[in-house]
């Protein structure tokens, strides 16, 4: 792993990696910095393969305010001079730069559990949807906010939401900006849970991610990628992936350990995921 982390604090103990947004006294702000920071040090522990679920927590009175204004003075609002098409085709990978920033926590191996307390605002839409589940507090609340300061959301909320709650309240959300609260959010299926208080609430996705950290890393990958795939594929191209993949991976070594150690009474041991290089910069 990486260190040096401006934007996030790292844990790595019992296959469980916590993650947590560190700025905490700044509201959690996305500054430059975040945008190069999480994707780097997801991948990072993906690649170990020792890291069974991640846990996205936050500090201080909201879990993320969103995007800071720096992002924008500093090139990210598609300005600058010279040829007008060359212009904004920069502008355009900046934009696909912000969207994988989050897209890398759908394409890791290990699920990914958003712990959420206070106010989960525009940019942080964008990044707790492409996470696996959410959890929050009673005083979270999510709100759309580009809407309100004119401008489109363009890294991902308007991709994914949609398909996590109903298409009427994702537009409603999207066209009014008003505020969603917790008891809203977990009734309409946008998050699992809503506790107390933030220590309970990063005590109840940490027992859901050693739950998930028990199980069969390979099994739980397979998983992750089936539901995900078939978010985005009809239903026979779905089954078509799924039988490639049981082809490739599946072996029953994991399962003959389940129920071993079933019939001894005791807990399952299943070996980490391998290790892997590719798309780290400078390797693990």
């Amino acid at each position: 792993m990486s260190d040096g982390y401006s934007c996030f604090d790292i844990d790595l103990a019992d296959g469980i990696a916590t993650v947590t947004l560190c700025r905490g006294d700044e509201l959690n702000t996305m500054v430059p910095a975040f945008w190069d920071e999480l994707p780097t040090l997801v991948r990072e522990l993906d690649a170990t393969g020792s890291a069974r679920a991640m846990v996205l927590a936050s500090t201080g009175r909201h879990f993320c305010a969103g995007m800071d204004l720096s992002v924008f003075s500093g090139g990210g609002g598609g300005g600058g001079s010279g040829e007008p098409g060359r212009v904004r085709a920069d502008m355009r990978l900046g934009v696909l730069h912000l969207q994988e920033t989050f897209s890398c926590l759908e394409k890791a191996r290990m699920p990914v559990l958003a712990a959420i307390q206070g106010g989960c605002i525009g940019g942080a839409v964008d990044m707790v949807t492409a996470c696996d589940m959410r959890y929050a507090t009673e005083d979270a609340f999510f709100c759309i906010q580009e809407i309100n300061i004119g401008m489109t959301a363009d890294v991902g909320t308007l991709q994914r939401l949609p398909k996590l709650i109903p298409d009427g309240v994702c537009r409603e959300l999207a066209y009014t900006g008003r505020r969603m609260t917790a008891d809203e959010a977990k009734a309409v299926g946008l998050v699992n849970e809503v506790f107390p208080d933030h220590e309970a609430l990063l005590a109840g996705v940490q027992a859901v991610a050693a739950e998930i950290a028990s199980k069969s890393p390979l099994a739980i990958w397979g998983t992750k990628e089936m539901v995900r795939y078939a978010r985005d594929h009809s239903t026979a191209d779905a089954l078509d992936h799924i039988a490639t993949w049981q082809a490739g991976m599946f072996h029953p070594a994991d399962m003959v350990e389940s129920f071993t150690a079933k019939a001894e009474d005791r807990d399952p041991e299943f070996e980490d995921l391998r290790p892997f290089r590719g798309g780290i910069a400078g390797g693990v």
